[in-house]
């Protein structure tokens, strides 16, 4: 069984960027709307396929 925390998803923000981050090391590009950047990471889990999907992320 995979590790539920191998793909845990959050985004930070720096300035007027946002950024999605997991916590396998995965970053994504900065966005300028959290919703895309949180669009961004729930692409990466349901592309990783061992993770949870998750359904609020962090901000």
């Amino acid at each position: 069984m995979p590790d539920p925390a191998l793909h845990a998803t959050s985004t930070t923000e720096r300035g007027s960027f946002c950024t999605a981050r997991c916590a396998c090391g995965w970053r994504g590009p900065a966005r300028r709307a959290r919703s895309q950047a949180r669009t961004d990471a729930e692409r990466h889990v349901s592309e990783a396929g061992d993770g949870p999907r998750p359904e609020h992320p962090v901000e």
